[in-house]
This record gives structure tokens, sequence and C-alpha cells, in this order.
């Protein structure tokens, strides 16, 4: 593991994982590659509620990470892999709680509701087609919901006050030299420079916008419903 990211999703997670792919530190584990091998899901789970991680063997093949669930146990990584850097992504706490509550968080505040029968109807297929992907709610209760936020996501001032926390905490945490506070708006300077490498010929990738976020959804369960993954 060359680089651990140490920031919340929806902070230019999926962006930074395409630009550290591109400048050859890839593979880069991110969530989307929990969703698109679901047996994943289950291993993070465990993890979650309490089993021992065999770090090397959750990361095998990647060289780093960005993004939730792995954002969630920076410390636990930033300890197992000493020779790795850390980038901590950053964006202004209330555009990112906006971002948040209407991606991610929407999905989880929706699981307290009774969902609409067609909901429910998708529920039940996807979970006897892929039962690993059907546990994907409770994991990330399990590894981000509870576990950072205490479960109080409809709570705007108590998770602004855990994001702004946690960037303190990582700052205070990870010495200088091995630590880079990114805004992707920034783009390839600062953390070109940060990696020691040339600055790639082509725009710094910005991806995963909101409209994105939800154009995917239906992709996603239209494979498992086709699959069986």
């Amino acid at each position: 593991m060359k680089v651990i990211g140490a920031g919340f999703g929806r902070t230019g997670t999926a962006s930074l994982k395409a630009a550290l792919e591109t400048l050859g530190l890839g593979p880069c584990y991110h969530m989307s590659e929990v969703i698109a091998d679901p047996s994943r899901v289950r291993r993070w789970l465990e993890i979650g509620e309490g089993g021992a991680p065999d770090w090397d063997e959750v990361f095998a093949g990647y060289h780093s990470t960005t993004d939730w669930p792995a954002a969630s146990y920076w410390r636990e990584l930033a300890d197992h892999y000493p020779e790795a850097k850390v980038i901590l992504t950053v964006r202004d706490p209330a555009k990112w709680y906006d971002s948040a509550t209407t991606t991610i968080f929407a999905r989880a505040l929706a699981e307290r509701r009774r969902l609409p029968l067609h909901r429910r109807v998708i529920r039940q297929l996807v979970k006897r087609r892929s039962p690993d992907f059907a546990l994907y709610p409770r994991m990330s209760r399990a590894t981000v919901m509870n576990r950072i936020f205490d479960g109080r996501i409809d709570d705007r001032d108590h998770v602004i006050t855990v994001f702004e926390r946690h960037i303190t905490e990582v700052k205070a945490t990870i010495p200088p030299d091995r630590l880079l506070v990114f805004d992707t708006a920034e783009g390839w300077g600062p953390l070109c420079a940060f990696l020691g490498v040339p600055v790639p010929d082509e725009p710094f990738p910005q991806t995963n916008d909101r409209a994105a976020f939800h154009r995917k959804r239906p992709r996603i369960l239209l494979r498992l419903l086709i699959r069986g993954r």
C-alpha cells in the first residue's frame, strides 16, 4: 500500500481514485470496488462488526485506497502501512453535507422508512440473486453510519461537527511530511508534488458528481439481477 485515503466519501474520493490510477498508483480501492464484487461486502461487514481484519488480504492487489469503508479505518491502516502516504480529501463542510445527504446518506435514511412496494420487490429479488450484496445496508451501518456518525446522519449539526473533527484528528495524528490535505479542485499540482511524480498532460479527473452517482444505481441493480452477483 502506497497511498491511504483518509477523506470521507463525497469529498472527491472517486476523482482521487482516478487520479492515483493515472499516476501509476493503482489499482485504487474504493467503495465502487466493494459494489463491483459483493463478496467484499461480507468481508467488510465482518470487520465492522468486530472481526479481526487481515488488511493485507483485504487490499491484495491494490496499491492505494480512497473512500469508505477503508477511510473509516484510516488510523489502523496508517499504522499497518507505515511507509504509505496519507491523503485527506476535504471540501466545504456545508456543501459536503448537502452532497452526502442527497446521495450516500439518502440510501441509509431510506432504510429507516417503509419503502414503496417496487423498492421492496427489488430488494427481495436482489437478496435472492446476490445475498452478499443484500448485506450492503448492514455493512454500511457497521463501518460508516454507526461507527463514524453514531447513526445520527439526519442531524446536520452533528454530522458536520464529526466531519470537521475528523479533519482535525487526521492533521494531528499524521506527520506533516506524510500527509496531504487536498481539495480536488486544486488539480494535479499539489498531488503530484506530494507524491513526487510528473504532472500528466491531461485534465485532472472530476468524476461521480451527484447526477453520475444517481445514474449508477439502476445499472448496478440490473447487473446484480442479471448476473446474480
